[in-house]
């Protein structure tokens, strides 16, 4: 991801945005969702929009609070860095376990999204 001038926490970003259908999200929802504080989300936003990544808009439900929107250049880079953050993740993860330990990763996963 580094070869495309992304960052980890650029990375998160986007592929957090990219699970929203229309790539939008309130600043409010995604402090949430990454677990930042608002200054720092808003900090690293600011230089994301400078790169085109991601755009800023008015919330119409909230005069003050601000949507982030995933931009189509955001959207190309994340798809570029798709194939090199999967093999990144299977090297460090994946690859690391044992087939047993991924069926009984596989089972608490279920476990835990099955208590939503």
């Amino acid at each position: 991801m580094a070869a495309l001038g992304l960052s980890e926490p650029d990375h998160e970003v986007l592929s957090t945005l990219s699970e929203r259908e229309d790539g939008t999200s309130t600043l409010h929802e995604q402090t949430a969702k990454m677990g930042w504080s608002h200054s720092r989300l808003s900090r690293h936003a600011s230089r994301m929009e400078a790169r085109g990544l991601i755009r800023r808009a008015p919330d119409p439900a909230d005069g003050r609070g601000c949507l982030l929107v995933l931009t189509p250049a955001g959207w190309d880079v994340l798809r570029d860095a798709a194939p090199s953050h999967v093999a990144s993740v299977r090297r460090h993860f994946v690859d690391r376990l044992t087939s047993d330990e991924l069926a009984a990763l596989g089972r608490i996963a279920q476990k835990l999204s099955a208590g939503r």
